[in-house]
């Protein structure tokens, strides 16, 4: 299997719109003093075209400077306005219906489908509805090369089918570690056991209640967005409102249960409000995951599942019992690699973290314009490189080849998705944090991937690669 690159073209000869407006602002100032009186006219104006010319061309962690402009504009008025830190009012209740998150995740409410009895979480201001589905398969790097194949094509036949309807906004692929408390090994043993007080016996029974709350176990949760906005004359002929929109997003539930079937994945059912609320609540708070677990009716209820306190800085998030680092995968490997090329980073041990793949699917016609764009924009800048007699590079040529492989693609009937990887490491203690984003950065390596600390967005990131809620950075 092959991904696509990056794109890293610009607007005009690489250079974005932000690099061509302020390029243009320097060559301006410096034409215009040139043409009013040169001398000491330019020695003037010097200060605001070699700022320009610098913000344009000198780059850090490989991007130019004038990129990091926003992103630092941004930080600063959140810093100003009191955003980066969030403490629970604990005496102060909750409105009914609504998730006690933090920032813009205060907005979202949550449904009951009385259908399903599934938990559907309400973005009112995104119109998305949200429902997490949790799947188990066995183990997949166990398998046969020809048996891989295979389900990577009946994968490939799951995403296809989300595309097909137009109605989802969002899938995505959440696989977390967690501490394992435990009862699946004590379980195991008061079923299979023989506890007939012999020295075998004692001594695999010791083994058992050591070695089980040590384990680690991993997790794997599928989320649907349903987008309103593009589903809403289905929602009014269903009825209108959050049951009309429950109503569609239950079709496309169906169906997204009979294709993961057909693709030997088993869902175990669509989680509940008070299993979502267990989610959060783990990722904010992982001390708190084995005992959660261990004992299954603490924490089901989504008003109290969010964070107690949440600090944010330039590079980490801190949350009630740990410090959080995420981490962008900015390069997918950039030539043929095997179908399980990412057990590097998913089987890594000893590291608490998160994998999420978001995949937004795009419609047959949108994704077929946007194409036609692209080709445009290659071939035209192609043009005029061969104008001014700048050499063409192969990583553009190999882009173009991306863009007219994702055109056979489309015509052959496979869907088209934007994909967004994301890692979230979490640690007692920042030390221990460090030493794990270093080990899941070597693991990235292995797997023939490039990844990037997302800086100054540190809070919406871990939303999105931490929690099933289908969120977007």
């Amino acid at each position: 299997m092959k991904f696509s690159r990056l794109t890293r073209r610009g607007v005009l000869l690489g250079l974005s719109l932000t690099q061509l407006v302020t390029l243009a602002i320097g060559g301006a100032t410096l034409i215009g003093a040139f043409y009013a009186g040169g001398g000491m006219l330019l020695a003037y104006t010097a200060p605001i075209w070699v700022l320009a010319a610098a913000l344009t061309w000198i780059p850090i962690a490989r991007r130019p400077i004038v990129e990091w402009l926003p992103i630092a504009c941004w930080w600063l008025w959140r810093t100003t306005g009191g955003q980066l830190l969030y403490r629970r009012r604990i005496v102060v209740p909750r409105p009914v219906g609504t998730l006690a998150l933090p920032g813009d995740m205060a907005r979202l409410r949550e449904y009951t489908d009385p259908d399903t009895s599934a938990g559907m979480i309400h973005d009112p201001h995104a119109a998305t509805l949200t429902v997490v589905c949790e799947v188990t398969h066995p183990a997949f790097v166990l398998l046969d090369p020809g048996e891989q194949e295979r389900r990577v094509s009946s994968w490939g036949r799951v995403l296809a089918t989300v595309c097909r309807s137009g109605r989802i906004a969002t899938l995505q692929v959440l696989e977390r570690t967690l501490p394992d408390s435990g009862t699946g090994l004590a379980e195991w043993w008061a079923t299979h056991g023989t506890p007939d007080g012999s020295w075998a016996a004692d001594t695999y029974a010791e083994l058992i209640d050591r070695a089980g709350p040590a384990g680690e176990r991993h997790a794997t949760t599928l989320s649907l967005s349903l987008d309103m906005k593009t589903s809403a004359r289905q929602i009014r002929t269903a009825g209108g409102g959050i049951r009309g929109a429950a109503a569609v997003l239950r079709q496309e539930m169906n169906t997204l249960v009979a294709a993961l079937r057909s693709a030997d994945l088993s869902p175990s059912g669509w989680l509940t409000p008070g299993q979502i609320a267990v989610m959060l609540r783990s990722a904010y708070d992982p001390a708190i995951a084995a005992t959660l677990e261990r004992h299954g009716r603490l924490g089901q209820s989504l008003a109290t599942a969010g964070p107690v306190a949440v600090t944010e800085t330039w590079g980490r998030l801190r949350t009630d019992s740990a410090h959080h680092a995420v981490l962008w995968v900015s390069e997918w490997p950039r030539s043929l690699v095997y179908p399980g090329f990412l057990s590097p980073v998913l089987l890594s041990t000893g590291i608490q973290r998160s994998f999420s793949l978001i995949c937004t699917p795009m419609r047959s016609d949108a994704a077929a314009r946007d194409i036609r764009k692209k080709k445009v924009e290659h071939i035209s800048d192609q043009a005029q490189r061969a104008k001014i007699g700048q050499i063409e590079d192969a990583s553009q040529t190999a882009e173009y080849h991306d863009v007219l492989q994702q055109e056979a693609d489309l015509t052959a009937g496979h869907g088209i998705l934007r994909y967004t990887g994301l890692i979230a490491v979490s640690a007692p203690t920042v030390e221990e944090l460090d030493a794990a984003v270093a080990a899941i950065e070597q693991a990235a390596i292995q797997a023939s991937c490039e990844t990037r600390l997302l800086v100054g967005q540190q809070a919406a990131a871990f939303t999105a690669a931490a929690l099933p809620l289908c969120r977007r950075v």
